[in-house]
């Protein structure tokens, strides 16, 4: 594999890594929480990253993927279907399979697009009272073969936190 798709591997496996971080622990009402004002709910963000991973897929093995996929039952099952869609993108990567886009494209669209959704959902479990703890991401055990829900804690979490939940 070239250091391109390395690289592509590497950041798909910290949207996985980071996905993970922001909803591990997450309280019940966290997938529906609405931040008021047509704000996405995180469910929403969810789906809507599961097809921002369905659209980059689709440049390697053609066709397309709906730009609103159906909803799941439950949260747990769009969590699921989000990274089997991050496993799908990174197997094709890291296979070789010739794809339409350059190296620069799924970075500065899907990808980029996608962790800022990752943004927006650690932003909205705190605005749901239940802030994400910091850490050091420099340290964070993230791997291009892991990509999966399937995440490991934080290496070096921030001892110091201000503004911890009491």
């Amino acid at each position: 594999m070239d250091r391109d798709r390395e690289l592509l591997c590497h950041f798909l496996a910290a949207i996985a890594y980071r996905t993970q971080k922001t909803l591990r622990g997450a309280p019940e009402h966290y997938p529906m929480f609405s931040a008021g004002n047509r704000v996405r709910t995180p469910v929403e963000l969810l789906r809507h990253m599961s097809a921002l991973m369905g659209y980059v897929r689709a440049f390697f093995q053609g066709g397309s993927y709906p730009v609103k996929p159906d909803p799941l039952p439950t949260f747990q099952e769009e969590v699921a279907r989000f990274h089997d869609l991050v496993e799908a993108v990174g197997e094709r990567l890291k296979s070789g399979t010739p794809c339409s886009l350059s190296t620069e494209q799924p970075f500065q669209g899907p990808f980029a697009d996608t962790m800022t959704h990752v943004g927006q959902l650690a932003m909205l479990r705190r605005l749901a009272d239940s802030p994400v703890a910091p850490e050091n991401f420099i340290y964070a055990d993230i791997r291009a073969d892991r990509l999966s829900a399937e995440q490991p804690p934080p290496a070096r979490p921030d001892t110091h936190w201000p503004d911890a939940p009491k």
